[in-house]
């Protein structure tokens, strides 16, 4: 497989928000042609991990497509090994294996699995993914990391980590905890809008999924946020910092902070209107070259 190399800047993109194929084609073609180096994508409800990757592998011939994340619960070790080695032959070496713990009501109430202690459980899945191959250690594997000890873990046994919905103030202590040589894959929400109203509107119902989560809402307090940012959907202060808004200039100054505290990738994630899928390649291109 050879050591991948990861670009400075991503795209962060549910394909579940789309409408089937086309949509998705189209997406990852804009994408492509707009010069990111990766486009990262979740698991959630709706389309299953590697067969989507798959299918959006197809579609372009650069473009690096990483899990951002695949559950571990959905898979084991051994399938979740096999699907990345599967991907990467059959599609000139360009998938990443983001791996995370997911959240309680997607592992017992979804997939009717047990919800395990986060980092035991994190550790053991590794050991599985590397367990006899002489070529594990150029294995392109992240896990999904917010608190140390999943750092730590991240630092020891991956190629590195991908923090989601956290603020530059949590980058600089991931770089630390991560050391050098690591990949510091940073997903941030960001909208080109400049009026405070609309884009907290938008950001506050992009977020609204996440708050109910305790995995986030946990990070959150962990990164100096206090309960009352957390409530009646989020102060504006949380707000501005998990959805960067403002004209092109303003939002790409915010993401250099990320940069600038020691990220190695940044992933835009465009918030949009539903289904508006022009406002979501207007920011992808008005970003490109951040």
């Amino acid at each position: 497989m050879g050591t991948m190399q990861l670009g400075r800047l991503g795209a962060w993109y549910a394909p579940d928000k789309l409408n089937g194929p086309a949509q998705i084609a189209a997406l990852v073609k804009t994408v492509e042609s707009l010069g990111y180096d990766t486009l990262w994508y979740p698991e959630a409800r709706g389309y299953e991990s590697f067969s989507v990757a798959g299918f959006m592998l197809s579609q372009t011939s650069k473009l690096k497509l990483g899990s951002s994340i695949a559950s571990i619960y959905a898979r084991d070790a051994f399938t979740a090994r096999r699907g990345m080695i599967s991907l990467n032959d059959l599609y000139g070496g360009r998938f990443i294996l983001g791996l995370g713990v997911s959240h309680v009501p997607m592992v017992e109430g979804l997939r009717g699995h047990t919800y395990e202690k986060p980092v035991p459980a994190m550790r053991r899945y590794l050991e599985g993914i590397v367990k006899g191959d002489a070529k594990a250690a150029e294995f392109p594997v992240c896990i999904a990391a917010l608190r140390p000890l999943m750092l730590k873990l991240a630092a020891q046994m991956a190629h590195g980590a991908l923090p989601y919905n956290t603020i530059p103030r949590h980058t600089a202590e991931a770089a630390k905890i991560l050391g050098p040589g690591k990949w510091l894959a940073v997903e941030q929400k960001v909208t080109i809008e400049t009026d405070p109203l609309r884009a907290r509107a938008l950001g506050r119902e992009e977020l609204s999924r996440y708050m109910v989560l305790d995995n986030y809402r946990n990070a959150w307090l962990g990164m100096g946020f206090t309960e009352a940012d957390l409530a009646n959907g989020g102060s504006d202060a949380f707000i501005d910092q998990m959805v960067l808004w403002g004209s092109a200039d303003q939002v790409k100054a915010k993401l250099k902070a990320h940069f600038d505290a020691g990220a190695t990738h940044v992933a835009i994630q465009p918030v949009h209107p539903v289904g508006d899928t022009a406002a979501r390649d207007a920011i992808l291109k008005a970003l490109a070259d951040t």
